[in-house]
């Protein structure tokens, strides 16, 4: 068994969380049309958008090179605006035994929060590499979506 993690951040959306919460869970593909440098793609390989058990394949440039990623809806939330996503297959999976990434969105004191949680396995315990960098990276998304979405 390799060393577990969990990394969580909560920023503040400024475009609406329920403006968030459509656009990942019904709407992922269009992400890549908001920040294309970061997203090239999120295609449906399984399933439909915005259910439990759709499977998607996600292109993306991180760290100047070209990644992917395949997960697979594992819940949804509805009340709590909440998408958890168990990627199987992809660059993580080299580095990583298991990879759960969850989001929710929640108001408080009428500022919209949206959070993301990373809960990890390591491979092994010999390669150390908490993803604090690719957390950092979904935020920078999620800033570029929130920015696409102001004064609309």
């Amino acid at each position: 068994m390799g060393l577990t993690g969990k990394l969580i951040s909560a920023i503040e959306f400024k475009a609406g969380g329920d403006v968030f919460h459509e656009l990942i869970r019904h709407k992922p593909h269009q992400i890549t049309d908001i920040t294309p440098e970061k997203v090239q793609g999120c295609d449906l390989h399984e399933g439909e958008f915005g259910h439990v058990g759709t499977i998607v394949n996600w292109r993306y440039t991180y760290d100047g090179k070209e990644k992917t990623a395949k997960q697979v809806i594992q819940k949804i939330n509805e009340e709590q605006k909440l998408v958890q996503f168990k990627t199987f297959e992809g660059d993580l999976m080299e580095v990583y035994k298991t990879f759960l990434v969850t989001f929710h969105v929640e108001t408080k004191n009428e500022i919209d929060l949206v959070t993301w949680t990373f809960e990890y396995e390591m491979l092994n315990n010999d390669v150390v590499e908490h993803p604090i960098a690719f957390l950092s990276f979904v935020i920078d998304v999620t800033k570029d979506i929130e920015t696409h979405h102001v004064g609309k």
